[in-house]
Protein backbone atom coordinates (compact mmCIF):
# COMPACT_ATOMS: atom_id res chain seq x y z
CA UNK A 1 0.00 0.00 0.00
CA UNK A 2 1.27 3.26 -0.94
CA UNK A 3 1.81 6.38 1.25
CA UNK A 4 -1.19 8.27 -0.67
CA UNK A 5 -3.53 5.28 -0.33
CA UNK A 6 -3.01 5.09 3.46
CA UNK A 7 -3.49 9.13 4.06
CA UNK A 8 -7.06 8.92 1.89
CA UNK A 9 -8.06 5.80 3.58
CA UNK A 10 -6.97 7.54 7.02
CA UNK A 11 -8.92 10.74 5.89
CA UNK A 12 -11.98 9.07 4.43
CA UNK A 13 -12.21 7.84 8.20
CA UNK A 14 -11.82 10.79 9.94
CA UNK A 15 -14.78 12.25 7.56
CA UNK A 16 -16.63 9.41 8.62
CA UNK A 17 -16.35 9.37 12.22
CA UNK A 18 -16.74 13.56 12.38
CA UNK A 19 -20.10 12.81 10.28
CA UNK A 20 -20.75 9.82 12.52
CA UNK A 21 -20.58 12.44 15.23
CA UNK A 22 -22.70 15.12 13.43
CA UNK A 23 -25.39 12.77 13.06
CA UNK A 24 -25.52 11.45 16.58
CA UNK A 25 -25.36 15.33 18.41
CA UNK A 26 -28.43 16.20 15.98
CA UNK A 27 -30.21 13.13 17.25
CA UNK A 28 -29.20 14.02 21.25
CA UNK A 29 -30.02 17.24 20.54
CA UNK A 30 -33.49 16.86 18.71
CA UNK A 31 -34.32 14.45 21.97
CA UNK A 32 -32.68 16.94 24.55
CA UNK A 33 -35.51 19.99 23.49
CA UNK A 34 -38.06 17.67 23.12
CA UNK A 35 -37.94 16.87 26.86
CA UNK A 36 -37.26 20.46 27.60
CA UNK A 37 -40.39 21.22 25.48
CA UNK A 38 -42.26 18.23 27.29
CA UNK A 39 -41.38 19.22 30.38
CA UNK A 40 -42.40 23.06 29.73
CA UNK A 41 -45.58 22.62 28.51
CA UNK A 42 -46.67 19.84 29.97
CA UNK A 43 -50.45 18.88 27.91
CA UNK A 44 -49.73 21.67 25.82
CA UNK A 45 -47.21 19.77 24.33
CA UNK A 46 -49.65 17.31 23.44
CA UNK A 47 -52.36 19.97 22.39
CA UNK A 48 -50.10 21.56 20.03
CA UNK A 49 -48.80 18.23 18.68
CA UNK A 50 -52.20 17.21 17.63
CA UNK A 51 -52.97 20.24 15.88
CA UNK A 52 -49.70 20.02 14.14
CA UNK A 53 -50.90 16.68 13.22
CA UNK A 54 -48.31 14.31 14.65
CA UNK A 55 -45.45 16.58 12.73
CA UNK A 56 -43.22 16.80 15.76
CA UNK A 57 -40.77 19.15 13.64
CA UNK A 58 -44.04 21.55 13.04
CA UNK A 59 -45.14 21.63 16.92
CA UNK A 60 -41.72 22.42 18.31
CA UNK A 61 -41.30 25.14 16.12
CA UNK A 62 -44.54 26.34 17.06
CA UNK A 63 -43.70 25.98 20.54
CA UNK A 64 -40.19 27.38 20.49
CA UNK A 65 -41.74 30.49 18.33
CA UNK A 66 -43.74 30.89 21.90
CA UNK A 67 -41.38 31.00 23.73
CA UNK A 68 -39.39 33.16 21.73
CA UNK A 69 -42.38 35.77 21.36
CA UNK A 70 -43.55 35.77 25.07
CA UNK A 71 -41.53 33.94 27.38
CA UNK A 72 -40.07 37.77 28.39
CA UNK A 73 -43.18 38.52 29.98
CA UNK A 74 -43.00 39.06 33.41
CA UNK A 75 -46.51 38.77 34.83
CA UNK A 76 -47.51 41.75 36.98
CA UNK A 77 -48.33 41.24 40.57
CA UNK A 78 -52.18 41.90 42.08
CA UNK A 79 -52.86 43.86 44.84
CA UNK A 80 -54.88 41.70 47.55
CA UNK A 81 -57.84 43.81 47.30
CA UNK A 82 -57.76 43.33 43.18
CA UNK A 83 -57.63 39.87 44.00
CA UNK A 84 -60.76 39.82 46.53
CA UNK A 85 -62.43 41.71 43.95
CA UNK A 86 -61.86 39.32 41.31
CA UNK A 87 -62.53 36.33 43.27
CA UNK A 88 -65.92 38.18 44.36
CA UNK A 89 -66.67 38.35 40.69
CA UNK A 90 -66.20 35.02 39.59
CA UNK A 91 -68.65 34.00 42.07
CA UNK A 92 -71.09 36.14 41.21
CA UNK A 93 -70.42 34.71 37.32
CA UNK A 94 -70.92 31.33 38.85
CA UNK A 95 -74.38 32.22 40.74
CA UNK A 96 -75.55 33.79 36.87
CA UNK A 97 -74.96 30.59 35.75
CA UNK A 98 -78.16 28.99 36.66
CA UNK A 99 -80.70 31.63 34.99
CA UNK A 100 -78.15 31.78 32.11
CA UNK A 101 -75.73 29.53 31.32
CA UNK A 102 -74.39 30.58 27.95
CA UNK A 103 -74.18 34.36 29.08
CA UNK A 104 -72.02 33.61 32.30
CA UNK A 105 -69.58 31.02 29.83
CA UNK A 106 -69.51 34.29 27.59
CA UNK A 107 -68.95 36.41 30.58
CA UNK A 108 -65.84 33.90 31.84
CA UNK A 109 -64.17 34.52 28.06
CA UNK A 110 -64.24 38.13 28.58
CA UNK A 111 -63.64 37.99 32.09
CA UNK A 112 -60.27 35.81 32.08
CA UNK A 113 -59.05 38.49 29.10
CA UNK A 114 -59.30 41.11 31.01
CA UNK A 115 -57.58 39.45 34.12
CA UNK A 116 -54.46 38.28 31.69
CA UNK A 117 -54.47 41.95 30.41
CA UNK A 118 -54.24 43.27 34.43
CA UNK A 119 -51.85 41.17 34.52
CA UNK A 120 -49.17 41.96 31.33
CA UNK A 121 -50.55 39.68 28.97
CA UNK A 122 -51.39 40.67 25.00
CA UNK A 123 -54.66 42.75 25.30
CA UNK A 124 -58.10 41.37 24.72
CA UNK A 125 -58.04 42.47 21.09
CA UNK A 126 -55.16 40.33 20.45
CA UNK A 127 -56.87 37.40 21.43
CA UNK A 128 -54.48 34.98 19.52
CA UNK A 129 -51.43 36.05 21.03
CA UNK A 130 -52.74 36.69 24.61
CA UNK A 131 -53.81 32.76 24.12
CA UNK A 132 -50.12 32.12 22.92
CA UNK A 133 -48.83 33.92 25.74
CA UNK A 134 -50.68 32.13 28.46
CA UNK A 135 -49.83 28.70 26.95
CA UNK A 136 -45.97 29.34 27.44
CA UNK A 137 -47.10 30.66 31.20
CA UNK A 138 -49.88 28.81 32.33
CA UNK A 139 -49.63 25.44 30.26
CA UNK A 140 -51.90 23.35 32.17
CA UNK A 141 -54.78 25.44 31.93
CA UNK A 142 -54.56 27.48 29.23
CA UNK A 143 -57.06 25.14 27.63
CA UNK A 144 -59.75 26.66 30.11
CA UNK A 145 -59.88 30.04 28.10
CA UNK A 146 -60.13 27.70 24.78
CA UNK A 147 -62.69 25.33 26.05
CA UNK A 148 -65.39 28.16 27.16
CA UNK A 149 -64.30 30.11 23.94
CA UNK A 150 -65.80 27.03 22.00
CA UNK A 151 -68.90 26.98 23.69
CA UNK A 152 -69.63 30.23 23.16
CA UNK A 153 -69.28 29.54 19.98
CA UNK A 154 -70.68 26.51 19.78
CA UNK A 155 -74.85 26.94 18.73
CA UNK A 156 -75.72 23.51 20.15
CA UNK A 157 -73.54 23.31 23.30
CA UNK A 158 -75.49 21.70 25.94
CA UNK A 159 -75.89 23.28 29.55
CA UNK A 160 -73.73 19.98 30.87
CA UNK A 161 -70.89 21.07 28.45
CA UNK A 162 -71.28 24.94 29.08
CA UNK A 163 -71.19 24.23 32.94
CA UNK A 164 -67.93 21.84 32.08
CA UNK A 165 -66.24 24.62 29.90
CA UNK A 166 -66.71 26.90 33.28
CA UNK A 167 -64.85 24.50 35.41
CA UNK A 168 -62.19 23.99 32.87
CA UNK A 169 -62.35 27.92 32.97
CA UNK A 170 -61.91 28.25 36.98
CA UNK A 171 -58.32 26.48 36.97
CA UNK A 172 -56.98 29.02 34.60
CA UNK A 173 -59.06 32.13 36.51
CA UNK A 174 -57.07 30.47 40.12
CA UNK A 175 -53.88 30.25 38.21
CA UNK A 176 -53.73 34.27 37.37
CA UNK A 177 -55.45 35.18 40.47
CA UNK A 178 -52.80 33.17 42.46
CA UNK A 179 -51.64 34.60 46.24
CA UNK A 180 -48.09 34.43 46.80
CA UNK A 181 -47.06 36.65 43.81
CA UNK A 182 -47.85 40.29 44.98
CA UNK A 183 -45.06 40.66 47.64
CA UNK A 184 -42.27 42.55 46.92
CA UNK A 185 -41.21 45.97 46.09
CA UNK A 186 -45.01 46.95 45.52
CA UNK A 187 -44.35 47.70 41.78
CA UNK A 188 -46.02 51.56 41.03
CA UNK A 189 -46.68 49.95 37.20
CA UNK A 190 -48.47 47.30 38.94
CA UNK A 191 -50.80 48.98 41.07
CA UNK A 192 -51.45 51.60 38.22
CA UNK A 193 -52.17 48.86 36.23
CA UNK A 194 -54.45 46.98 38.64
CA UNK A 195 -56.01 50.44 38.70
CA UNK A 196 -56.89 50.99 35.41
CA UNK A 197 -58.56 47.72 35.02
CA UNK A 198 -60.97 47.97 37.96
CA UNK A 199 -63.53 49.39 35.75
CA UNK A 200 -63.45 46.80 33.28
CA UNK A 201 -64.66 44.02 36.16
CA UNK A 202 -67.40 41.77 35.16
CA UNK A 203 -70.97 43.11 37.00
CA UNK A 204 -73.84 41.64 37.62
CA UNK A 205 -75.77 41.25 34.25
CA UNK A 206 -73.01 42.44 32.43
CA UNK A 207 -70.58 40.72 29.53
CA UNK A 208 -67.89 43.52 29.72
Amino acid sequence: MSTLTAVLIIVATVAALAAAGVLLRARTGTGSGTRSLKRRFGPEYDRTLERHGGDSESAHQDLRERVERHGGIRPLPLEPEIREHYAAQWTMLQERFVDAPRQAVADADEFLTRIAATRGFPDPDRREEQLAALSVHHPHHVEGLRTVRRAVHSKSASTEELREALVHARALFEDLTAAGDSTGNGDARARSVSGRHRGHLLRPGSGA
